[in-house]
């Protein structure tokens, strides 16, 4: 099917999603286990480190203790290898059980109690990524209502081992299938990924009526070339790319890999402060227990936070290629383009970052 044959289907999907539940109004804030703690789910010889409750339960108690829940970490959002391998005698996805004891909506549960959100991962495809269960198109909504009756807050939607046809088809029917359970769950689609991350292939007008945010490109790595290639392809095509943001519908470059192993101080600042004019979810994907101060300060900079916070939600622009520099909204009588200028120079070391001088 060609692009004008998508962008009909398209057209005729979005009259029945319409995906408008008031959330994300500004970008998303909270932690993600996939980039720090990948598939671990050796728990016998790695307990501190496996995907099991245990770990999602430390990072929303070091969320809710050490501050992050009051600057507007909210979510925290488990990623591949939670399911068991084989759903129940009913059909549905279910948790490993051994590394899930509580299941999943006891979880919930844990981080409500706390003001927090719990996300969840699944895929649009035959298999997850690390090929568990998939969602294929007949699992749809068996699976949106299973996430509904676990209180998830937030879905993270991947696209492995599915091709277009099935993409264009169940991206937009979950989005449906979310909204019929009258829960209001947030909706990550990683489906622009998949198709390249630009028109003709991707309509961004109706993505935005379909899910709140989406993964346009690369997977993020704990380095500064990863996080470097991302950035530069984001502002290589912010023509296509910016006016797709705003209240309701992020761009979303991936996670921040402040204080894991891969960036310097000077690094970690670049991301935050790019992540911030870029009006970026902020995903944190790191260790809370282990996060030193420099770390710390980096994502609680409460400047940053208010700029990538702006309820205008204005994606910010690059302004010149061959000195770079990026420049956001006006936030609270501050002037981003003027007081708070991203500049980074020809060997990619941020000179200037999103902190007030002294």
């Amino acid at each position: 099917m060609g692009p004008l044959g998508v962008t009909l289907l398209l057209a005729l999907i979005s009259l029945t999603v319409a995906l408008d539940n008031g959330l994300l109004k500004t970008p998303p804030m909270g932690w993600m286990a996939w980039e720090r703690f990948r598939c671990d789910i050796d728990c016998a010889n790695d307990p501190e480190n496996c995907i099991r409750e245990d770990l999602f339960r430390n990072m929303a108690d070091r969320l809710v203790e050490d501050g992050w829940k009051e600057l507007g970490y909210e979510y925290v959002i488990i990623d591949d290898c939670w399911m068991s391998r084989l759903r129940d005698k009913q059909g549905r996805l279910q948790p490993d059980p051994i590394r899930f004891p509580g299941g999943i909506a006891k979880l919930a549960k844990y981080m409500h109690d706390r003001g927090l959100k719990l996300g969840i991962y699944a895929d649009m495809g035959t298999y997850t990524c690390m090929h568990y269960p998939g969602t294929t198109l007949d699992k749809i909504e068996l699976d949106a209502q299973t996430f509904a009756n676990w209180s998830v807050d937030y879905l993270k939607f991947d696209g492995c081992y599915s091709n277009p046809v099935e993409q264009m088809l169940g991206y937009p029917l979950m989005s449906k299938a979310l909204n019929a359970t009258g829960r209001p769950i947030a909706y990550s689609c990683s489906w622009p990924a998949y198709l390249g991350g630009l028109p003709p292939n991707v309509n961004y007008t109706l993505l935005g009526d379909i899910c709140h945010l989406w993964r346009n490109y690369d997977d993020i790595q704990d380095s500064w070339d990863s996080m470097q290639g991302i950035v530069d392809w984001y502002f290589n095509n912010q023509d296509d790319l910016q006016p797709a943001a705003g209240p309701g519908r992020w761009n979303d470059p991936d996670m921040l890999i402040i204080g894991n192993f891969g960036l310097s101080m000077d690094q970690a600042r670049s991301q935050m402060a790019l992540w911030a004019i870029m009006a970026a979810p902020l995903i944190m994907s790191n260790d809370l227990r282990k996060l030193d101060n420099g770390a710390r300060a980096i994502l609680q900079n409460k400047v940053a936070i208010a700029i990538n916070q702006d309820s205008m939600g204005i994606q910010g622009r690059r302004l010149l290629q061959a000195y770079d520099v990026f420049s956001g909204s006006t936030v609270k009588g501050l002037n981003a383009t003027t007081e708070f200028t991203v500049s980074i120079n020809p060997s990619g070391v941020v000179m200037w970052y999103l902190y007030q001088s002294d």
